[in-house]
Order: structure tokens, then C-alpha cells, then sequence
């Protein structure tokens, strides 16, 4: 129901007036409500899954705890979460230019029980020297895969690597962005950006109170005060004949926060992270529809502070140092088609607590392969297999395997997709 009553205000504000305007509210006249519509898609994104394992009280030790994910992944529905068929989101954009000095964009994310802002962000038109700024709420820079929307991945979902640093839906703040675009002969951008810093899997803001329930007594751990979080990112690209070479490097900072509230225990992390990201895209064009592609991105994940778990009666000092990388094989062999490998390994798990080493498993892995085929730009259909190696029950490894079949429709006017 709630659904359905946003839609229809979606509709009375931007497309009724349509129907009102008579003849004389043709393009020549200044004050036509056409020149006030946005442009307006929509993106609907259906799976038919099979999964020879039920994901239920498994966890990635050092990342992902048992009865906790990270990550909201739009209000709690994971991609591809349920054997059989999925609607794993509908996407609701609106864009407009705002006057000669903003443009504003808007990204909605419905599901069949909730509705929610994913971006609402302005953008600059006509600063001067190359910089641009964006305030909002929005995705993040970081990296090549963070600012792309889930239609747009090669693959169905983000890299290990992205799930465990950023949770399922990456890193998405309210804050705002410095971006300056270098005037060389090649691209060259600089960027800096300052968010509330509430992403809950690497960082945080929120304090709580752990209650010790055998003699009642409290540590109070302290919330931060926003805005906590900042990113500092640089890219460029060089294009050599029919090779094209991208490349970037990105920093995130900031406090953290983390309350894990499982079954059987609460414990939380205080502290700050640092989170370090190295990114590669070579693209190599055959012609003017074929080309063939691998994308890599490595990250880093550092922090120190204290651990706090109910029961105990003073916090420990807590320090983990984490890694991570995917890449990614790409060959469009036709106009229509294409199909792709991606190899996800999270190599490092260092995780010590006053100084002794909690000897969590590394190289968890994950093994990918896609083919999907795009009639036209509004449409795509994917298959694809995943081998997974990353799962823990009772401190074993389980092995388990996916095959998925993706259908992506989208209507209306939207942008290009990032090269």
C-alpha cells in the first residue's frame, strides 16, 4: 500500500500536469510545463535462482558474523536472496536541470515491502577551473564498481570484497563532493569528499551501553559526532591506439562504530578505520562493437581501537588488518553478446585482540562466470554460476554453488552508463 500511494504522488506531481495543457501550451511558450517535467526511468531487476545450500547461520569469521548481515542491502533483501524467484529491486530515477546553476538527481529503490531514497543529490553546473561539487545523499567515488548502480555490473552482485568493507549496497552517505577535472591532453581527476560517515560495516557514529546481566554493571561506549567519515580519490586514463588504459587510487577515513547484536552476545568496535583502494580497468576495442576488458580492484582494510562484548567488564584492544581483491574478464564477441569470469579472493584476515592473533581463515574465494545477452539498451538477460568458498559453519568451510537467471528491464530516459 505504501508503495502504491508514492507512485500515485509520483505521478500527480510530474505527469498529470501534463494532461491539463491545452494548445496554447506549446514549446513556445516560456512558461509550458513540459520545460518543468523531469526526465523519468525506471529499472525493474527479476531472478530465478538455485542455490544447493539454505544460507542460514553461516558466517565469514572476521568479516561477517552468524545472524548478522552486513549491510542493509535495500532495507534488509539481499540480491538473489531465495531459491526461486526473486524481485530483487525496481528502481525509480528522476532527473532534471534546476536552473542555469544546479542539476538535481534522484534514485528510489522500491521492494515489495519498502521504499527508500537510494541518491538525492544536486550537482554544479558552471563552477569555474574544472571543479564541480555534489551535496546529497549519494554513492561514493571510491574505487571504479562503488559509484555504479547494480544494473550497470558486469555481474549480478558486488565483489566479496565490496560486501565486507561497504555491505551490500557499497559505500552511500549524505555528505557532499569536491570533484576538479585536471586541463590536460589526458583525464585527470582529483576529488575529495566528506560524508556523515553512517555506514554501518566499516564505520559508524552510533554509541551504546553493554550490560553486564551477571552483576548489572555498564560500559558505556561513546557515539562520534558526524561528520565522521572522508574520502580522497584520484583518477585518470590514457588511450594508446585501440587500448585504453584507467586507472585509480582512493582513501577512506574515518570513525567507527560498530554494534553486532547476535543471538547470543552483543559486542561493539570503537575506534577508526582506514580503508585503502587500488583500481585498473584495460579495455582493448576489436572494433566498434567487440572489445575485450579485465578489471581489477584491490582494497585494504585497517583499524585500531578497542572491543567491547557483554559480560566483560573493560574493553580490549582490537586491531584487524584486512584484504581483498576481484577481477574481472570481460569479451563482448558481437553486438548482442557477451560473456565474462571473475575470480573474488579475500586474501588477508589478521584480526588481534591485546595482541594475541584470533587465527581466522583467509583466501575466501569466489568463482564466476556469466554470459548475457542485451537486445536493445533497455533490456538484458543474464545467465550466471557462481562456485562459493567463503562461508563458515561450527568453524568449517562449506562449498556451495549458484545459477542464476537475471532478467534487467529498464524504461524511460536515463543517462549513459559509465565507460
Amino acid at each position: 500500500m505504501k508503495i502504491v500511494l508514492y507512485l500515485i504522488i509520483v505521478a500527480i506531481i510530474f505527469i498529470l500536469p501534463l494532461t491539463t495543457l491545452g494548445s496554447e501550451g506549446g514549446s513556445s511558450d516560456p512558461f509550458s510545463q513540459t520545460k518543468f517535467v523531469p526526465a523519468i526511468s525506471f529499472v525493474m531487476d527479476v531472478s530465478y535462482l538455485r542455490r544447493n545450500l539454505e544460507l542460514t547461520g553461516f558466517e565469514m569469521p572476521g568479516f561477517i558474523h552468524a545472524g548478522h548481515s552486513n549491510g542493509h542491502a535495500h532495507s534488509g533483501s539481499l540480491l538473489n536472496g531465495e531459491n526461486g524467484f526473486n524481485l530483487n529491486y525496481a528502481e525509480l530515477n528522476l532527473f532534471a536541470t534546476v536552473d542555469p546553476y544546479f542539476d538535481l538527481f534522484t534514485a528510489f529503490h522500491l521492494g515489495e515491502d519498502h521504499f527508500e531514497v537510494e541518491e538525492a543529490y544536486v550537482t554544479t553546473r558552471k563552477l569555474p577551473h574544472g571543479f564541480g561539487l555534489k551535496m546529497g545523499k549519494f554513492l561514493s567515488a571510491f574505487g571504479r564498481i562503488n559509484a555504479q548502480h547494480a544494473h550497470t555490473w558486469n555481474f549480478q552482485e558486488l565483489p566479496l570484497v565490496y560486501r565486507v568493507f561497504f555491505g551490500e549496497d557499497g559505500l552511500n552517505e549524505k555528505g557532499f563532493q569536491l570533484n576538479w577535472v585536471a586541463p590536460t591532453d589526458f583525464y585527470l581527476s582529483l576529488g575529495f569528499e566528506l560524508f556523515q560517515g553512517e555506514n554501518s560495516t566499516s564505520f559508524g557514529l552510533e554509541g551504546t551501553e553493554i550490560v553486564n546481566e551477571d552483576n548489572g554493571s555498564e560500559i558505556e561506549v561513546e557515539g562520534a559526532r558526524g561528520p565522521g567519515l572522508f574520502t580522497v580519490y584520484a583518477k585518470t586514463s590514457v588511450d594508446i591506439g585501440d587500448l585504453i588504459i584507467l586507472g585509480g587510487v582512493s582513501y577512506a577515513g574515518g570513525e567507527t562504530r560498530s554494534i553486532h547484536e547476535t543471538e547470543d552476545r552483543e559486542h561493539v568496535l570503537s575506534g577508526r578505520s582506514r580503508i585503502s583502494g587500488l583500481d585498473i580497468t584495460i579495455k582493448y576495442l576489436l572494433d566498434s562493437y567487440r572489445y575485450i576488458s579485465l578489471q581489477t580492484e584491490y582494497i585494504d582494510r585497517q583499524f585500531e581501537g578497542e572491543f567491547y562484548e557483554a559480560g566483560s567488564l573493560e574493553g580490549s584492544e582490537f586491531s584487524r588488518s584486512q584484504s581483498g581483491f576481484y577481477s574481472e574478464l570481460v569479451y563482448r564477441f558481437s553486438k548482442l553478446w557477451r560473456t565474462a569470469l571473475r575470480y573474488d579472493l579475500l586474501n588477508r584476515n589478521n584480526v588481534l585482540i591485546n595482541g594475541a592473533d584470533s587465527e581466522l581463515p583467509e583466501d575466501m574465494k569466489r568463482y564466476s562466470f556469466m554470459i548475457d545477452y542485451t537486445p536493445t539498451e533497455f533490456s538484458r538477460i543474464r545467465l550466471q554460476y557462481n562456485n562459493n568458498r567463503y562461508l563458515y559453519l561450527d568453524g568449517d568451510l562449506k562449498t556451495f554453488s549458484e545459477l542464476n537467471l537475471q532478467l534487467n528491464i529498464s524504461i524511460g530516459a536515463h543517462g549513459a552508463h559509465p565507460f
